[in-house]
């Protein structure tokens, strides 16, 4: 598709008006969401009890609102991706992201801290695959594959058509797909990462036995899926746009079929 050479056809100057793209779907696997930890016991007598207590707070909060979001409990029929709200995702990212540098300081430079704390996690496709390591870098893998979900989450709110003025067609418009390319750049980062700082700090007796979720394989499919589906988006926009030249429609098709081909 595009990667060998070719050449546009004479069209007699008439130039077709570009195809809109259509609705864009996005893969999203069921959000892996954590259970309470109690951070008291183990580290009350090892830390300051305002850091154990904003530790706490911060975790508890992403708790009650990963919750929220994907129930488990009550077991009801999945939520798709577009059906998440968009402000209570990017809510729950912000608590996540206030969570993370305070998380890491359980791990920084060796600390004895590493080991005290059973984090636990649960898949909100199984209640009974609950998973609990006593590692903080099994909570920090989780916590970055979490921002991930949540980012494709996001791309595909964004992604949602809306009907144009004719009231006809769905349209997505070229400022949401600019914008879900930079989420999913963001989401294929956090990945990334998980893939190439965080799971090497994991002894392999513990990889062995990570949930299938957080397998090196998956984390690095579900990357290039990422990078892939913003690769999809550009060459849409540039098959839209009569500006794009044929070399960069081709270097896109060409980007698009190696993330898939990898995926």
């Amino acid at each position: 598709m595009g990667c060998l050479v070719s050449t546009a056809k004479d069209t007699g100057g008439i130039r077709r008006r570009p195809r809109s793209v259509g609705e864009i779907a996005v893969f999203v696997p069921g959000l892996r969401i954590p259970k309470h930890v109690d951070f008291f016991e183990p580290l009350g007598d090892k830390l300051f009890k305002n850091i154990v207590e904003r530790l706490s707070a911060l975790r508890t909060r992403i708790v009650v609102m990963a919750g929220q979001e994907a129930p488990t409990t009550t077991k009801p029929r999945r939520k798709t991706a577009t059906q998440h709200g968009g402000s209570s995702l990017a809510d729950l990212q912000q608590a996540i992201e206030d969570y993370l540098p305070v998380l890491l300081g359980l791990v920084k430079d060796g600390s004895l801290l590493e080991h005290r704390v059973q984090f636990v996690w649960i898949n909100q496709e199984d209640d009974a695959e609950e998973t609990t390591i006593s590692n903080a870098w099994y909570e920090v893998l989780s916590v970055l594959h979490l921002m991930a979900m949540l980012s494709f989450s996001q791309a595909n709110l964004l992604l949602l058509p809306k009907t144009s003025a004719d009231g006809y067609q769905p349209k997505v418009s070229e400022e949401s797909r600019r914008a879900a390319v930079d989420v999913f750049l963001k989401g294929a980062g956090y990945l990334d990462c998980a893939v190439r700082h965080v799971l090497p700090q994991l002894p392999i007796d513990v990889r062995e036995n990570l949930p299938v979720d957080l397998s090196e394989g998956v984390l690095r499919a579900l990357c290039l899926q990422a990078l892939g589906q913003g690769v999809d988006i550009q060459l849409g926009m540039a098959i839209d746009s009569t500006k794009a030249t044929l070399a960069v429609k081709r270097r896109l098709a060409c980007e698009m079929v190696k993330y898939w081909h990898q995926v």
